[in-house]
């Protein structure tokens, strides 16, 4: 039967995140698949983000995979690619996996890579087709939600008033070219905003930040219930780091208790050592571990001293 690979339409949604729910909790043996990832959302929320950024798979009239991609300027990844379980090994993850490439190079997208499961050299082999390359593991860490103090110097993307808001988009920004160049989570923490998905955090003062985090809460979001969950989060290099590290982390912990949830939630690859030994040593514990494949084996930010909170899900 020939595929269709063509834009996901907002009519499909409800079949794309069956069909994505279905197709992981299979895979990792849930006794009922469809429970799979609870009540967070992940087709909705990033369909809604960038609808044209996104692909769905169609056969005989209906839709039987999808795959998402993300545009971080400079940085993108792909997924959650899935594919209705009964037409696995039928190259349809393939067929979807050709045009989300030309995506990326329409934009331009100097750094590409995904979140796979470490373990699958199934899944491997096929990235690997693609140009991607295993190297470091990322666990997706969890850890209870403190109640602290806000720091003086946080601020919140949803106060900014409107006027205001370009000028705050500049800062983020400006502290994510020094990461790495070209990065841009522009588009996320618009998302987010639009969407009533969380917040976004920014530490510092004056023109410059120090770091933030781009945090998804509650039901309806990337995160579930009771849960904050760091999408992203950044530090600006330099002497400083490992402190603002330790506040950023800091500022996440109040804005969960002051949401009213329990834990907080966050990826790390352990190239950035430092950074994941200092989560360990806050609680931070292994709840879900997969590996990064990157593009042509490119390590992008995945430095010993890089502080960066991501997860490519």
């Amino acid at each position: 039967m020939d595929v269709i690979v063509r834009p996901l339409k907002e009519s499909d949604l409800d079949e794309a995140d069956r069909i994505m729910r279905l197709a992981f909790g299979t895979f990792i043996g849930l006794p009922d698949p469809m429970r799979f990832a609870g009540d967070s959302e992940m087709v909705r929320t990033r369909w809604h983000a960038r609808p044209e950024a996104t692909l769905g798979a169609e056969m005989e009239g209906r839709l039987v995979g999808s795959n998402f991609a993300a545009d971080w300027g400079a940085v993108g990844f792909f997924g959650p690619l899935s594919v209705e379980p009964a037409l696995w090994n039928r190259k349809v993850a393939q067929q979807l996996l050709e045009p989300t490439m030309d995506l990326f190079a329409r934009w331009g997208t100097r750094h590409v890579g995904l979140f796979t499961f470490a373990q699958s050299a199934k899944h491997v082999r096929l990235y690997q087709k693609f140009g991607f390359w295993p190297r470091f593991l990322t666990p997706i860490m969890a850890c209870t939600a403190r109640a602290r103090a806000i720091p003086p110097d946080i601020s919140k993307f949803s106060e900014i008033p409107r006027d205001n808001r370009q000028e705050a988009l500049a800062r983020c920004r400006e502290l994510c070219e020094a990461v790495y160049e070209g990065l841009d989570l522009g588009r996320e923490i618009i998302a987010i905003e639009a969407q009533g998905l969380g917040d976004t955090l920014m530490l510092g003062d004056g023109s410059r930040l120090d770091a933030l985090a781009l945090c998804h809460v509650g039901a309806g979001s990337e995160a579930g219930s009771d849960t904050c969950y760091v999408k992203f989060g950044a530090v600006r290099p330099g002497a400083n780091a490992p402190l603002n590290f330790e506040r950023l982390l800091d500022a996440c912990d109040a804005f969960a208790a002051a949401r009213g949830v329990s834990r907080v939630f966050a990826g790390v690859n352990v190239a950035r050592h430092d950074a994941y030994r200092r989560m360990l040593a806050r609680g931070f514990r292994t709840e879900i571990q997969g590996v990064m494949m990157n593009r042509d084996n490119d390590p992008g930010y995945n430095r010993p001293d890089s502080y960066v909170l991501d997860d490519w899900r």
